[in-house]
Formats: structure tokens, sequence, C-alpha cells
């Protein structure tokens, strides 16, 4: 197939066509004699390759209807494969819809099973519940027979519901008096407390008042002591400002006095005069320190006139 036709026909000329001619002496034939033979070689050849191009035709022919017939069974085999594969997804879809609904019927199967196990507890609870109900209407038979003797022999009721209602009224009442003296137990215990905590709080205050009422007692006493103290201590001050006073008054009478007498002694009241103590007691310092001063030059006059008076008697 792959083969081009000249190396084919090249081939078959080399291998099948060519016709070995009979080896014999051409020296003595002639030109024309050589023509022909060479034309009827060149015909014999045409011939052969006619009938192998007929033959490769044929082949061609039938290698063609081949692979029609090839790719006419690859197509058919690709469509069966499509539909075995559609089958195969279609029968895929169908066992998950099986086994889906194997399972549903199963799950619903289990949840019946579930249901009836529950019917059947609840109708083992009913039945135990009928029972307790049935001893319960044996057991209170005994109150039905004591209501019909108790109403043959009241005058007042005709019906045992009457009977009935008249208990429950005096239960309600007595429930009602309970509560009204249960409230007024709690209210009468409330007071109690409220009263024990107000004489609790009210003697805790009167506590308070009688430790505050000591406190300022201590206070006072103590107050009244430093008042007695303080007193003395005013009494000493005075007595002690009147002597301080009266000293003053004979210091300050006596510093006048020297003011005075300074005042008179320094030429003629020279000396500005007033009535200030400091004042006086500072002109008299002056004074005094002016009089020290004459009186040691006086003295160192009087030793020099001696010292000269030795000195000339020697």
């Amino acid at each position: 197939m792959t083969v081009s036709l000249e190396e084919y026909y090249r081939t078959t000329f080399e291998d099948k066509l060519l016709v070995k001619m009979p080896e014999r002496e051409d020296d003595h034939l002639t030109p024309a004699t050589r023509l022909l033979e060479k034309r009827r070689e060149m015909s014999e050849v045409e011939q052969a390759l006619s009938a192998q191009k007929e033959e490769f035709q044929m082949k061609m022919e039938s290698l063609q209807q081949r692979r029609e017939e090839l790719e006419r069974k690859e197509f058919q085999l690709k469509e069966s494969l499509l539909k075995f594969d559609k089958f195969l997804k279609e029968n895929d879809s169908k066992r998950a819809r099986a086994i889906k609904k194997a399972k549903d019927e199963k799950d619903a199967a289990r949840q019946k099973d579930n249901d009836i196990d529950k019917l059947k507890q609840e109708s083992s609870i009913y039945a135990k519940q009928r029972e307790k109900l049935q001893n319960k209407l044996e057991k209170f038979f005994i109150f039905q027979k004591y209501l019909d003797k108790t109403l043959e022999a009241a005058e007042d009721f005709s019906e045992i519901r009457e009977v009935i209602a008249r208990y429950d009224t005096l239960t309600a009442t007595h429930a009602d008096l309970l509560d009204r003296e249960q409230i007024n137990q709690e209210k009468v215990e409330k007071q109690r407390q409220d009263l024990i905590q107000y004489t609790e709080k009210k003697h805790n205050q009167i506590l308070a008042y009688n430790n505050q009422l000591s406190t300022l007692q201590t206070r006072l006493d103590k107050a009244q002591g430093e008042a007695v103290k303080w007193e003395s201590k005013w009494t000493h001050i005075k007595n002690t400002a009147a002597k301080k006073t009266l000293v003053l008054g004979r210091i300050k009478m006596a510093t006048h006095n020297l003011f005075q007498l300074v005042t008179r002694h320094q030429k003629g009241g020279q000396v500005p005069y007033t009535e200030d103590t400091t004042e006086q007691l500072q002109k008299i310092q002056l004074f005094i320190q002016d009089l020290t001063q004459i009186t040691n030059e006086i003295k160192k006059l009087e030793m020099a006139s001696t010292s000269i008076a030795g000195a000339s008697s020697s």
C-alpha cells in the first residue's frame, strides 16, 4: 500500500516480466530483424505490464473493499460498544434503583417492625393502666356502696352527685379556711419577726446612745478637769501679770526718774522729752556711756598727772 507504483513496476518487471531470450548469435541478424525483435519484446512487456496493472487494480479494489468493510465493521463495533456501554449504564442504574428500592423496603420494614414494637409497648402500658384502673374501681366500689347507704339514710340529698357536690363545697371551704389561717399565721409571724427586729434595733440604738453618753461624760469630765487646770493657770497668770505690772510700773517710774536726772544734767535740758520708756532707756544708756567715757578719761588724766608729779619729785 505504501510502495510507490514505480517501485512496484520495477520489481515486477525485474522478477516476473523480464523474459530471457535464448542466447544466440546476433551477428547474423539484420537491423530490421533486431528492431522487430525488440518491438515484439516491448509488446510482450507491455502486455505483461497491462496484465500486472489489471491485477494491481483488482488488488487495489479488493483492498479498498476490505478497507471499507473494515471501516464498516469498526463503525458497527463502535456502535455495538456504545450500545453495550449504554446497556451497562442502564443496568447499573437499574441495579442502583433496585438496591435503593430494596434498601427503602428494608428500612420501611424495619420502621414497621419498630412501629409494631412501639405499639406493643403502648398496648402493654395501656393494659397495665387498664388493670390499675380496674383495681381502683374495685377498690373504690366500697365507697359507692357507702354513698348509696348514705343517700338512703340522708333526707337532704336525693342523688349521689349532690352529696359529692356538698363534700366538694365543704372541702373547698375547709381549704380556703386553711389558706386564710396560713396567711394569718404568716402575717402574725412576720409581725412578730418585725417586732423582734424593731426591739433589737432600738436596743442597739439605746446601747449606742449609752456608749455615746458615756463617751461624752468622759469628755465632759476631762473638759471640766482641763477647765479647772486652765482656771488655775489663768489665776496664776493674772497674779503673775499683776506682779509684773507692778514691777513694770516701778521700772517705768525709776526709768522716768533717771531720765529726768539725765535731762537736768545735760546742759540745760537739751535732751528732748519723751514718755516712751524704751526711748528713755536708750537716752539713759547713752548718758551712762558718755559718763563712763568721761570718767575713764579723767582717770587717765589723773594717772598721767600722778606719774608726772612722781617724776618731778625724783
